[in-house]
């Protein structure tokens, strides 16, 4: 099956909404999920609905396939500007490539990159102690490894 193909039918479905497609991928064996997100929410019915959409442009007796329309999870990493834009203002968990991870709260979101502002510990001149200070920094995304919403259980 053309994972190429569902995703274009979803983005056409989805067209005029506040909903958009994430990623879409398959497997060797057919079996494709659908990831999708809203600038809002997604409900069941919606995921259901569009999964009825796509079927209707395949045919199962030509193809057997699985497919598995679901909306972006909290705690699933951040693929899209949009996704971004969407949780600007709340707490973030930035991995970048050189392995440091970031905890703060996301500012900004741009087709460039994103600003965070988080307090670390910094040394300060003349000063035995770091001392904590608020740090506001842009990352591009080529130095994001992932960045996930951040959800405080306690």
């Amino acid at each position: 099956m053309d994972v190429t193909r569902v995703r274009e039918i979803a983005e056409e479905q989805l067209a005029g909404t506040d909903m958009f497609v994430v990623e879409c991928v398959g497997t060797p064996s057919n079996e494709i999920t659908l990831t999708i997100d809203s600038d809002t929410r997604v409900t069941i019915d919606a995921c259901a609905e569009l999964s009825r959409a796509i079927d209707s442009h395949f045919d199962r007796d030509e193809e057997d396939y699985s497919l598995t329309v679901a909306s972006a999870g909290i705690g699933e990493p951040l693929r899209l500007v949009r996704q971004y834009r969407k949780i600007i203002g709340s707490a973030v968990e930035v991995l970048l490539t050189d392995g440091i991870k970031i905890l703060g709260t996301l500012d900004a979101a741009d087709d460039e990159g994103i600003t965070v502002s988080y307090d670390e510990k910094v040394a300060v001149e003349g000063k035995k102690r770091k001392e904590l200070q608020h740090t506001v920094r842009t990352y591009r995304y080529e130095q994001i490894k992932a960045a996930k919403e951040y959800l405080d259980y306690k």
